[in-house]
């Protein structure tokens, strides 16, 4: 199967955050990276305190894990990478959302599929579009949604 991730880091070194995801994700049972976007810096969104400007992008992978299997596995890499959580939406190491599974959907407590803020997020559909240029990501159309969203709040990073 393959799947797209949304990676996000803002505190520590983030560079070294992502890097560690990567790796971390290439370690995986079964599971190849096949793209990487570019990084991305935006603003904090939707945040209750003040926080730093994050490093985003999305990861394409294939891996023989189910979709619940490689959500419990990006948890333990978050934690692992040094992610506590606290409160909603604060300040974090590392951030791995499972965005969309190829052929899977899903809507229980633990796990949706699609990701259910993708359309509204310029910071997941900017680093989307440079793996999906076409403007679909493994069946989920967000051409429209792209051309809707305030993109200017994320820039490209070094």
């Amino acid at each position: 199967m393959r799947a797209l991730l949304g990676i996000g880091t803002n505190l520590g070194d983030r560079e070294e955050n992502l890097a560690g995801a990567f790796s971390g994700l290439e370690k995986l049972p079964g599971t190849r990276l096949l793209a990487i976007s570019n990084i991305y810096e935006t603003a904090p969104f939707d945040v209750l305190s003040e926080q730093g400007d994050y490093l985003n992008c999305c990861v394409l992978i294939e891996t023989g894990l189910t979709p619940i299997e490689l959500l419990h596995s990006c948890l333990e890499l978050e934690a692992g990478l040094g992610r506590v959580r606290g409160e909603y939406h604060g300040a974090r190491t590392m951030d791995i959302d499972l965005l969309v599974c190829e052929g899977a959907e899903s809507c229980t407590e633990e796990l949706t599929l699609p990701h259910p803020g993708i359309l509204e997020r310029a910071f997941v559909m900017v680093p989307m579009s440079d793996i999906f240029p076409g403007r679909n990501a493994l069946g989920l159309d967000f051409a429209g949604a792209y051309e809707a969203v305030d993109k200017s709040g994320v820039r490209l990073y070094k």
